[in-house]
């Protein structure tokens, strides 16, 4: 705006007092609120008009927004000036106020000075929309740079770059942001009154900062560092004026006085931890309140991803300090410390994959680190990964190393080392002999160079054979052990969920991308958008229609989404209230059996069958029904204007059949069905909400009675509902009358015979229905909450029984995560034992691995304050996730409890991954010293078989089923 007036301000006031009555003027906190911004196309806006006129005329263009504040373009031959003036004032868009004055040409007749005013006011409009349209790209542009900084500040504190490279790079986003060439972040203790400096920059101060070392405050000097540790308060402003307004003096070891100073605190729980700091000795180089905003909003981040790495180092300092003590133990347990820290390298193994999958940038970079994770369990100089294409005929290598043979291609499915492990779905374990003797039996060929020794397991996802983790040695002096077979077995079931995961996440990402991809085409059209104001008016409204029907219908069908639907519903609702008469309904169809699609074929086919769903609906129904895709395989219909129940389900059936046609999907011959639900209309429906959740339950009736149907929802289902509250009031009145009572399930030596403890079970003496195990009203209890009470009457009653000293052993209660979020479940357990004098030892609690994970540190506080006093712990169903096994070193565990499933395992043919699962398992607790105990063990054959495998202890139908304590 290079010809802006300087005195715009000024004169602005004295135009606006000078506008006509009709216009209303901008209140004086609303007018100053926003900060003048320097127009690109405002400018010369003058000049443009002037050229419509005379030569030699004189134009002034005044304006006032919130957004671009006030100010004024006027032509270079200055303001025009009395008499002969052309006035307009005016209430423009966006909450703008504009005013045009020119000198009035002498010989211009009345139309014509109209026509150039109407002329001059659309350009003015226009100018001031194109300026608006600038002023939002560039504050877009400045979001998303500052978006980008914390993503990148956020990736860094999951990186494993040391800490002062991380704190470096921290220190160029930041100086991406602002002025940052003078930066530091220190740390404050308020309990201990320390500072500690893990990162200082500056030009001209010569200290030399050492990060590890922490610095009292009441022995520093009083500097601008420590008042703002101190209050919490952003200090900003030359560093001179800072200590001259705060009282401090100056002080050389505070370092030179800065020409701009700006430092905001760093919170933790509304308690300050720290600070973040930026200094300038430039005068050209300031800082603003922006500056000052966007520091805070950054200072928060680098907060957490310090405390991030800093939870990480503690982490592995207590690893360190526990391998330090193993390694100074006697030397007759060196066996014992050497199965510990194998034990130790296969959990920091699974958890350094399960992390990989988070943080790899690409599958190639996650399969070299988790080459690396392998190479410190076994021999793996040879290493690779086979996995099955999407239609399982070619086996591809996504990542190979290997002495001898560099390269491998992928290939059809034949019949070498890696397909035989594909065909049978097992590990083998091969010397030479043993590749030539399967290799005479023409079961395997030989690819490439033979080795002396190889070893394959299958990799697993969902149950099915995936692929293939091989080594392999061509040296006779390095051979693979059973040993080995077990652990890389155990290794792939991680692999391959982590695998799962990180292959989700790429598809995140790359949708991510290409979001942000179409994100940056529309800024930049929107950019390139034609300068005339109608165009511009017509583009907005196309826009505006479009994000309408985005909000309103679903992105891949095209159709209603939930939104439109309930809003429809609850207008058809409004019109049955005033309409007696009214008949309408709502069908909620779920597509069966769409998730093996989706996991058999990919996404993409799944989308296209959705896509020929929601066709073959909308052309079933009639022109006024309102089909709707709610998410996911889900679709829903609202059929008004009907006669009856019998007509909405002949509408249904009509939808099935449209659907169970055959269709032609990417080349393959699918055959859907659909489950239906209706519900009718009822004066009981009070949302559309409702009417919905109804439909829903009667789909999942339709599921459950075989799929491919509909079903109604009538008032059998309503009383179902009914039921489950009247079993809420039941267990109330139970709960009150203290009808819950123990039952013993004894836990024995397998090669005894006699039991060493009992698991107490629950059970319900319900007034009318007899005895009620957990499984028919657990769900109730759980949403209603009463389960905490129906616990504590269970603990109750459990170790009085212990009292009367006719259980011998210990007895194992039931824990759920919920218990441990109590801060007092401890103290309130050990006060019931020391009321009824029973000695801690006798009694145990069992939890699942979900209570490990639920609130772990306040889990773990809990069970070691228990094992203080004699409570033992022991994890039940353990085996089925690696989440518990990551977690065991750390948690006073006693026992564990193998699950149920690998037990009934031992009797069906995949017995082998049972044993090898079970083998790990034994190993794993021999060498933590923890008990074991096998669950459901029902048959002789799964007795001996776990003997055999090294588990002592047992609970099933085979030894007794739970039963009570006789009345005494």
């Amino acid at each position: 705006m290079g010809r802006m007036a300087d005195g715009a301000g000024a004169w602005m006031q004295a135009i606006w007092g000078k506008m006509n009555a009709s216009l209303t003027a901008i209140p004086p906190a609303r007018a100053t609120s926003a900060q003048p911004r320097a127009p690109g196309v405002l400018a010369g806006i003058a000049e443009r008009l002037a050229q419509a006129l005379p030569e030699g005329a004189r134009v002034q263009v005044a304006w006032r927004q919130p957004a671009l504040g006030e100010g004024s373009d006027t032509t270079p031959a200055g303001a025009p000036q009395a008499p002969a003036l052309l006035r307009q004032a005016w209430h423009g868009p966006h909450e703008s106020q504009l005013e045009v004055l020119a000198e009035r040409p002498a010989d211009w007749p009345e139309t014509a000075v109209q026509g150039w005013l109407a002329a001059a006011r659309q350009q003015v409009e226009q100018a001031l929309q194109l300026e608006l349209a600038a002023d939002t790209i560039a504050s877009l542009q400045r979001s998303e740079l500052l978006r980008q900084a914390l993503y990148e500040i956020a990736d860094l504190a999951g990186s494993n770059l040391a800490l002062p490279v991380m704190l470096r790079r921290v220190h160029a986003i930041v100086g991406e942001l602002m002025y940052a060439e003078n930066f530091y972040i220190v740390l404050y203790d308020a309990c201990r009154q320390t500072m500690r400096f893990p990162y200082f920059v500056d030009q001209l101060d010569p200290w030399v900062n050492d990060p590890d070392a922490e610095i009292a405050v009441a022995d520093g000097d009083d500097s601008l560092t420590i008042r703002l540790l101190r209050t919490g308060e952003t200090m900003r402003g030359p560093s001179r004026e800072l200590r001259e307004r705060h009282g401090i003096p100056f002080n050389e070891n505070s370092g030179p006085d800065s020409a701009d100073w700006l430092g905001v605190a760093m919170r933790r729980d509304e308690r300050v931890a720290g600070a973040l700091v930026v200094q300038s000795y430039r005068q050209a180089e300031v800082y603003s309140e922006d500056d000052r905003v966007l520091l805070a909003y950054v200072a928060q981040h680098v907060l957490t991803a310090l405390e991030r790495r800093e939870a990480r180092n503690r982490l592995e300092a207590r690893v360190a300090e526990r391998t330090a003590e193993l390694q100074r133990a006697n030397e007759e347990l060196q066996v014992e410390v050497y199965e510990r820290q194998r034990v130790q390298e296969i959990q920091r193994a699974l958890f350094r994959i399960a992390e990989l999958s988070m943080t790899s940038d690409t599958l190639a970079h996650f399969f070299a680190e988790v080459h690396d994770t392998v190479s410190e369990l076994v021999y793996a100089h040879n290493f690779y990964i086979a996995t099955l294409s999407d239609d399982g005929s070619m086996l591809e290598f996504p990542y190979s190393v290997d002495e001898r043979d560099p390269e491998r291609r992928p290939r059809q499915l034949g019949e070498g080392l890696t397909e035989y492990v594909i065909r049978t779905g097992k590990p083998l374990l091969a010397d030479r002999e043993k590749v030539m003797a399967l290799k005479a039996e023409g079961k395997v060929r030989i690819h490439g160079t033979m080795a002396h020794c190889w070893l394959g397991v299958p990799l697993m996802r969902d149950d099915k054979v995936v692929g293939v983790i091989a080594v392999q040695s061509y040296s006779s002096d390095i051979m693979f052990s059973l040993r080995d077979q077990d652990l890389l077995t155990f290794v792939s079931f991680h692999i391959g969920s982590s695998l799962a995961r990180k292959q989700a996440q790429d598809r995140l990402v790359q949708a991510h991308a290409s979001l942000e991809q179409r994100v940056s085409e529309r800024t930049r059209e929107l950019a390139e958008a034609n300068a005339e104001l109608v165009e511009q008016i017509g583009e907005r409204m196309r826009v505006e229609r479009k994000l309408i029907h985005q909000t309103m219908h679903d992105a891949l069908t095209g159709l209603p989404n939930r939104l439109q639907l309930l809003e429809r519903l609850a207008r058809a609702i409004a019109d049955a209230r005033d309409r007696p008469e009214a008949c309408f309904a709502v069908l909620f169809m779920d597509l069966d059996r769409f998730k093996l699609v989706n996991d058999s074929v990919g996404h993409a086919v799944g989308d296209e069958l959705l896509v020929e769903a929601g066709r073959r609906i909308v052309a079933s129904v009639r022109s006024q029904d309102v089909v709707a895709r709610l998410g996911g395989d889900e679709f829903a219909i609202l059929a008004e204007g009907l006669d009856g129940p019998g007509m909405a389900e002949e509408l249904g059936v009509r939808v099935l059949a449209a659907l169970n046609a055959p269709v032609w999907v990417a080349g393959r011959e699918l055959f859907p069905s659909a489950s239906i639900g209706i519900a009718m209309w009822h004066p009981r429906y009070r949302s559309g909400e409702e009417m919905l959740r109804d439909a829903d339950a009667a789909m999942y009736r339709a599921k459950g009675d075989g799929r491919d149907r509909c079903v109604l929802f009538d008032e059998q289902m309503h009383r179902e509902a009914m039921r489950s509250l009247d079993m809420e009031m039941d267990l109330r009145r139970a709960i009150q009358a203290e009808r819950f009572v123990p039952y013993y399930q004894p836990i024995v030596d397998m090669a005894t015979g006699v039991p060493v403890g009992y698991e107490a079970l629950l059970r319900w003496r319900h007034e009318h229905h007899g005895l009620m195990v957990p499984g028919e009203f657990l769900d109730v209890g759980e949403d209603s909450g009463l389960i905490e009470q129906i616990d504590w009457l269970m603990y109750e009653k459990v170790i009085n029984d212990v009292a009367r000293d006719v259980l011998p052993g210990y007895v194992a209660i039931n824990v759920s995560p919920r218990h441990f979020r109590a801060p007092d479940f401890a103290d309130r357990l050990l006060a019931l034992l020391d009321q009824a004098g029973v000695a801690p030892a006798r009694i145990r609690v069992e939890i699942t691995e979900v209570a490990l994970l639920d609130d772990a540190p306040r889990t773990l506080e809990c069970l070691a304050l228990l094992k203080r006093h004699g409570v033992l712990a022991q994890l039940d169903d353990f085996g089925t996730g690696f989440s518990a096994l990551s977690y065991l070193h750390r948690f006073p565990i006693a026992s564990l409890k193998i699950d149920r499933s690998f037990v009934a395992g031992l009797e069906g043919a995949s017995s082998t991954e049972s044993v090898a699962v079970i083998r790990a398992i034994v190993a794993l607790a021999g060498s933590l010293g923890i008990e074991l105990i096998a669950e459901g063990v029902e048959t002789r054959h799964q007795r001996e078989r776990l003997q055999a495998l090294g588990c002592g202890c047992g609970l099933g139908f085979l030894f007794s089923p739970p039963v009570p304590l006789p009345a005494g």
